[in-house]
C-alpha cells in the first residue's frame, strides 16, 4: 500500500510539473477520435504538400480520348468529362480546401478576437457597438453571407477566403466577449490591477493567454465549416476558377453525369467528407483535452 501510495505521489507531482501544452497533448493523444482525425489531417497536408511530386498527371492536362473513362491501372479514379485525370485533380485540389480553411480562420481569428477582447473588457457604449454589429451579422445565416460577400467582391479564391473569413468572424467576437467578461472578474486580474499592471497588459498579458483553449477549439471546428462553405462557393463557380481543381468545382463539373461517369463525384465528395469529420473529430478531442477537469 505504501508502494502504491508513493508511486501514486510521484505520478501526481509529474504531472504538476508537466507543462500545460504537454499536458493538452498528452491528453488529446489518449481520444483514439482525434489520433485519428490527425492522422487523416495530416495524410492531406502532405497531398497539398507534395502535390506536385504524388500527383500521376497533369491536373489540368485535357483529352479527349480519354473522357469520362472508368478507374483503371492508368487513372485510378478515373478520368472527368474533358479527360483530365481526377486522381490529379483531387490531390491538387487539397491546397484549395486546407488554403481555404486555414486563411479564412486565421482572417477571422485577427478581426475577432480583438474586437471581442475589446468589447469584452472596456464594456458601455463600445460593447453594445460591437454586440449589436455582431447580432447583424449572425441574423444571416452563414452560408448566404458568405455567397453574398463572394458575389461583390467577384469570383476568385482569394476573395472566396475572405468572404468566407469575415462571415465566420462574429462567432469569434461573440466567444472572446463571452469568455473576457467571465475571465475578468477573477481574483488573478483584480491582483494584477492593484498592482498597477495597464488595461492593455491585463487584456493581453494575463485575460487572453486563459482564454485561449475555446478559442483553438472553436478555430478548430471553423475550419470545417470555412472547407464546406469554399467547396459551396467553388461550385457556384464564386472561389476557384477552371481550370485549376478545386473540391466543389469537381462537384459542379460531376453533376450533369452522375448516372453515367458517378466516380467524377464521389472522390471529391469523399474528400471533403474526410476532411470535415477529421477536423471534427480533433475539434472534439481538443475541447477535453484542454479542459483543466479533465486529467485521465
Amino acid at each position: 500500500m505504501a508502494d502504491v501510495a508513493l508511486a501514486s505521489r510521484a505520478t501526481g507531482d509529474q504531472s504538476a510539473l508537466e507543462s500545460p501544452a504537454r499536458r493538452a497533448l498528452r491528453r488529446l493523444l489518449k481520444r483514439k477520435g482525434a489520433v485519428v482525425g490527425l492522422t487523416v489531417i495530416g495524410l492531406f497536408i502532405v497531398l497539398a504538400a507534395f502535390a506536385p511530386l504524388i500527383a500521376p498527371y497533369d491536373p489540368i492536362q485535357t483529352s479527349w480520348a480519354l473522357v469520362r473513362k472508368a478507374p483503371s491501372a492508368a487513372h485510378w479514379f478515373g478520368t472527368d468529362d474533358l479527360g483530365r485525370d481526377v486522381l490529379a485533380r483531387v490531390i491538387y485540389g487539397t491546397r484549395a480546401s486546407l488554403t481555404a480553411g486555414a486563411v479564412s480562420v486565421s482572417i477571422a481569428l485577427m478581426i475577432g478576437v480583438p474586437l471581442g477582447l475589446l468589447s469584452g473588457y472596456v464594456g458601455g457604449a463600445l460593447d453594445e457597438l460591437i454586440s449589436r454589429l455582431t447580432d447583424a451579422m449572425l441574423a444571416c445565416p452563414f452560408l448566404i453571407l458568405a455567397i453574398a460577400l463572394a458575389a461583390f467582391l467577384g469570383p476568385s479564391l482569394a476573395n472566396a477566403m475572405i468572404a468566407i473569413g469575415i462571415s465566420t468572424t462574429p462567432i469569434f467576437v461573440r466567444l472572446t466577449r463571452g469568455q473576457v467578461m467571465s475571465v475578468k472578474v477573477e481574483e488573478y486580474i483584480e491582483a494584477a490591477r492593484s498592482v498597477g499592471d495597464s488595461d492593455l497588459r491585463i487584456a493581453v498579458g494575463h485575460i487572453l493567454p486563459n482564454i485561449m483553449p475555446p478559442l483553438l477549439v472553436q478555430a478548430t471546428l471553423s475550419m470545417a465549416a470555412a472547407i464546406i462553405a469554399e467547396a459551396a462557393l467553388s461550385f457556384l463557380a464564386l472561389g476557384q476558377q477552371p481550370p485549376y481543381p478545386s473540391w466543389g468545382s469537381m462537384l459542379n463539373a460531376a453533376q450533369r453525369f452522375l448516372t453515367n461517369a458517378p466516380w467524377m463525384a464521389i472522390w471529391p465528395g469523399l474528400a471533403i467528407f474526410l476532411v470535415v469529420f477529421s477536423l471534427n473529430l480533433v475539434g472534439d478531442g481538443l475541447r477535453d483535452a484542454l479542459d483543466p477537469q479533465q486529467d485521465r
